[in-house]
């Protein structure tokens, strides 16, 4: 499956979020934005959470670094984590290239919609990141 990043939603922290329902239950792919991943450059570790973990829309998922910085990354949605992508830490350097694909972080079980009403959509998380750059 490829996914295209126009149509997924963007916390303003640069989080991606694919939200897919599946017999009414909604799930969301977690990762990060190729425009997050340009500022970072150069990433050498991620942290990721624990299968199980029950997180709210903005609490801290992990954290990323670079040899630049050490950024948290935050979960879009609220929900339990069902499924983390064991192979990315390894494979870092693969986020430069399919931050949208290979680069999923984690799958959370969407327990409520709280805070998906902030997530944005591609044309307005393309302007937040001009805007900043």
């Amino acid at each position: 499956m490829t996914r295209d990043e126009t149509k997924l939603l963007y916390a303003s922290t640069h989080e991606w979020a694919d939200i897919e329902e599946l017999d009414g239950v909604k799930y969301a792919t977690i990762g990060v934005s190729a425009f997050a991943i340009e500022q970072l450059n150069d990433l050498v570790y991620m942290d990721l959470p624990e299968v199980g973990r029950e997180v709210e829309s903005g609490d801290e998922l992990g954290e990323v670094e670079s040899v630049k910085a050490v950024s948290p990354l935050y979960s879009p949605v609220s929900g339990e984590v069902v499924e983390t992508h064991g192979e990315l830490p390894d494979e870092l350097e693969k986020l430069n290239s399919d931050p949208y694909n290979f680069g999923w972080i984690v799958k959370v079980k969407v327990s409520n919609d709280s805070g998906m009403d902030t997530l944005l959509k591609y044309e307005e998380y393309k302007k937040q990141c001009s805007e900043s750059a």
